[in-house]
Formats: C-alpha cells, sequence, structure tokens
C-alpha cells in the first residue's frame, strides 16, 4: 500500500515535470525523492513517471492517477479540520424520529430554524410513534424525537415544546354538529368512538380516559396513526379525539370541533434524547432548541395556543 508521502511526492514531480524543481519545492534533496516516486510506481504496479537523462514525463497512466491524487491529498488537508468539526457538534448528523402530529405543527418550524442555527448538522428524519422513538433512542438507532412520550423517561431527558388542545374529529353532517351549539364532554356518550391504541397511542389513550368517561363497548377501532384515524371519521365509522393541529390535514368528509369544558392546551409536544449520548451535533441540536432555535424558524405554529420551550412560553 502506498503512503501519503509518496503521493504528495508524485504530485511534486507530476506538476513540476522536473526531479530537482520539485524536491526543492518539498525542502528535501532528490534521491530520497527519488526513492519515494519508485515505491510509489512499485506500490501501484504500473509507470506513472517516463524519465530519461533530458525530460520527465507523465505516462497516460500517470495523467489518470495525478488526477485522483489531488483529490486523496485534499480529503487527506481536509479531514483533520473535518474530525475537529465533528468532535465539536458544528458539523455532524441528527437522526430524528417524529410523530405524524409534530409533522403537523412543530416539524417545519423546527427543522427549519435548525438548518439556520446549524447549517453544518445534517437531519434524517423517519416519521415513528412515540414509543418507537423511545426504543430507537435508548437503541442509539435515533438521536432525537419529537413526540408524546410518558411523564418519566428516565434515563432518557425529555424537554417541553408545545401545547395545544385536544379536539374532536367528526364526520361532516354528524348530529353533534346539527345544534350548532357548543360541544361538550357530556355530548359525547354515546358515541362510537376511535380510539386511540393503549399500547402505541398510550399517552392519547391515557389522556381521552383521564377526561371522558369511555364506555369501551363503543370503541369501534383502536389505532396509533392519526391518519389512519381520520380515514376512519370521514368514512362515517366513528368520531376520534386528535391535536388541533391536526385541523392542517383538512381531510375530506372530516369536521374538526372545539369540546368547551376541555382544559385548554393539555396536549403536549416534547424532544426527547439520551443525554449521554456521543454525538455532539446531537447536543448543540438540543442546546440550539432550549435556546430558541424554533422561534428562529420564523412564525407561528398554527393551531397551537403556545410554543414553550424549557419553560417560556411564547403566545401564538
Amino acid at each position: 500500500m502506498f503512503t501519503l508521502d509518496q503521493v504528495r511526492c508524485f504530485v511534486a514531480v507530476a506538476e513540476q515535470l522536473h526531479f530537482g524543481k520539485a524536491a526543492e519545492s518539498l525542502s528535501m534533496t532528490q534521491p530520497p525523492l527519488s526513492r519515494q516516486v519508485q515505491k510509489l510506481e512499485k506500490s501501484v504496479d504500473v509507470e506513472l513517471i517516463d524519465r530519461d537523462n533530458r525530460s520527465v514525463r507523465l505516462t497516460p497512466a500517470g495523467r489518470q492517477f495525478l488526477k485522483e491524487a489531488r483529490k486523496l491529498l485534499a480529503l487527506a488537508d481536509r479531514a483533520p479540520e473535518q474530525a475537529q468539526l465533528i468532535a465539536s457538534g458544528v458539523e455532524g448528523h441528527v437522526s430524528l424520529g417524529f410523530t405524524t402530529g409534530s409533522g403537523m405543527s412543530l416539524l417545519g418550524p423546527l427543522v427549519s430554524g435548525l438548518a439556520r442555527c446549524l447549517p453544518g448538522v445534517d437531519l434524517s428524519m423517519t416519521e415513528m410513534v412515540t414509543g418507537e422513538q423511545i426504543k430507537a433512542i435508548t437503541e442509539g438507532q435515533v438521536d432525537l424525537g419529537i413526540g408524546r412520550p410518558p411523564d418519566h423517561v428516565e434515563p432518557l431527558a425529555a424537554m417541553l415544546l408545545q401545547r395545544e388542545d385536544l379536539v374532536l374529529a367528526v364526520p361532516e353532517g354528524h348530529a353533534l354538529l346539527e345544534s350548532r351549539q357548543p360541544v361538550k364532554a357530556a355530548d359525547i356518550e354515546g358515541q362510537p368512538l376511535i380510539m386511540h391504541s393503549p399500547r402505541l397511542a398510550r399517552y392519547f389513550y391515557d389522556l381521552v380516559v383521564r377526561h371522558f368517561r369511555i364506555d369501551h363497548s363503543l370503541v369501534v377501532q383502536s389505532l396509533s396513526q392519526m391518519t389512519s384515524m381520520l380515514n376512519l371519521v370521514a368514512a362515517g365509522i366513528g368520531i376520534a379525539f386528535v391535536p388541533s393541529s391536526m385541523r392542517k390535514l383538512q381531510m375530506s368528509g372530516v369536521t374538526y370541533v372545539d369540546v368547551v369544558d376541555l382544559p385548554p392546551g393539555i396536549v403536549e409536544l416534547r424532544a426527547i434524547w439520551d443525554p449521554e449520548s456521543p454525538n455532539e451535533a446531537l447536543h448543540r441540536v438540543v442546546a440550539s432548541i432550549r435556546t430558541g432555535g424554533l422561534d428562529q424558524a420564523g412564525g407561528a405554529v398554527t393551531d397551537s395556543r403556545s410554543l414553550v420551550v424549557d419553560g417560556a412560553k411564547t403566545e401564538q
């Protein structure tokens, strides 16, 4: 295998087409320079330089090798700087898991803000429910989650990002819409429900049963994906509880209704990550979000009552 020193010697000779001048440019004498080039040719098993007593010329193989050698040396020269940038978190890669709901509300401003604050950090994104995010972060497959975890996710860390309302999705023309009166929690009793899965969408399941008396004999389906729930609502199968950010979906056949006696802002969205992660780019992303990276993203988050980052609340 050839060395970078051998490649540097070859490039100097190829550019000068003179061993003496090449040796001078490298602050060395001609004999060791010649030996380095000879070792390189032996390593690659091809003649790169055609030389005689009067001239030095590159062979066709040498001309092609020169192109690649320059690229190799450029990469080698940049490698220490790149390593330093990665180690400091200035550059790097962060894998992000996000829920359907966050994709409808916070994801765009988040990604836009981070691109402005940390242009050297590359984000890759995968849609997954919160439980899948927590498992993937724990196993080191995902760096950062945007979801709705339970109150305690130790040893992972969580940071409150956003609060929004819980609203009711009903089929167009549903009886709850006929009176044109505000819908109350009591009005929902006796209605067929499309519920959140108690295993895969535990956060929303717990939230709904905490605020409503659910007759489980009326639960027609239990799902984990919001879009699937709304498709069943549009088909008239039942009604469903969703975060207010899902209004942006504007699905045909679905009407969104406020429930007047529900507390405002009860749906919370959090960032989730491993505080012990060796990925410095992740920690810079978390720090950027904590210090206002979302606000820098430009614009309010539609249908959200407030944007909350580490306890600091910004009314929208």
